[in-house]
């Protein structure tokens, strides 16, 4: 991927939502118009998923209008996202016959790049 067309990136890291969970979401708005993606992201029956991958969408369009005043968010598109995995949270739940039953609460990165297509 030729990094010099990116025109803004946002991220956020340690999002409390395992990252197979955002995936789903983010795979649904690859490679897609902002505005449409804003508007599949609106309507998604996966909601916490969907309003973090919101967030970051709407940082990633205000980095991008920060950067460059004059630029038109209807010919911004999704070039590249992808979540990684986080640092998990260990914590224990009391089990039977006196043990720890381990339980992790895991956490994921969301990347977002932005590049503007002229013409749709």
């Amino acid at each position: 991927m030729d990094k010099t067309n990116i025109v803004s990136q946002a991220v956020a890291k340690h999002v409390r939502i395992s990252a197979q969970k955002c995936r789903l979401v983010t795979d649904l708005i690859r490679d897609r118009y902002v505005g449409e993606a804003l508007t599949i992201l609106h309507f998604s029956k996966k909601k916490k998923a969907s309003e973090i991958v919101g967030k970051v969408l709407h940082s990633a369009i205000a980095n991008a209008q920060q950067k460059t005043p004059d630029i038109d968010v209807d010919n911004l598109y999704i070039s590249e996202i992808f979540v990684n995995q986080g640092a998990q949270w260990k914590r224990f739940r009391a089990a039977p016959m006196g043990r720890g039953a381990r339980i992790l609460k895991r956490t994921c990165h969301v990347h977002v790049s932005l590049e503007e297509r002229k013409g749709r």
